[in-house]
């Protein structure tokens, strides 16, 4: 590499920026899986809510204060992406310190599957690297919660 030129390529790279976009939805602090169900359900189109799966993270600082959200992906009927990649981008860019990760069930029945499990174990592993928790992974249906803290599963 030494004394070698650096190939040029056609056209610009992009900026890449971070960006905050106030929302109605006021700063709260999350104590409970309870807490965190009220909150995150005004975050779901509640039009779609009983229709298509959506994920939702949630981010907070150290005090569990809402730092912002993040609508990963919306999906079909029976799934939707847990997109590390992107959660776990996001989290670094907004300095969170813990993350609280949300899907919701639009059959209603807001028992984890497999891949729900699944997820919620690599996205675990995913935080660790970065010193970020997993606070909680929260399935919403229109009317309960399924919380994987409160059930030992994180």
């Amino acid at each position: 590499m030494g004394g070698e030129e650096m190939k040029q390529y056609k056209g610009s790279i992009p900026e890449i920026t971070l960006k905050y976009k106030t929302g109605e939805i006021k700063k709260v602090q999350i104590m409970s899986s309870r807490d965190a169900y009220y909150f995150l359900k005004e975050l779901y189109d509640q039009d779609t809510i009983e229709l298509n799966e959506t994920c939702i993270a949630l981010f907070l600082n150290r005090a569990n204060n809402t730092i912002g959200w993040f609508k990963v992906s919306q999906g079909g009927i029976n799934a939707t992406v847990v997109d590390n990649k992107l959660i776990i981008a996001t989290a670094l860019k907004c300095a969170a310190s813990s993350i609280i990760l949300s899907h919701n069930h639009p059959s209603g029945n807001a028992k984890p599957g497999e891949t729900d499990k699944s997820a919620t174990n690599t996205l675990k592993d995913a935080c660790s690297l970065f010193d970020i928790t997993l606070l909680d992974h929260i399935i919403c249906t229109s009317k309960e919660y399924f919380s994987f803290a409160d059930e030992g599963l994180i």
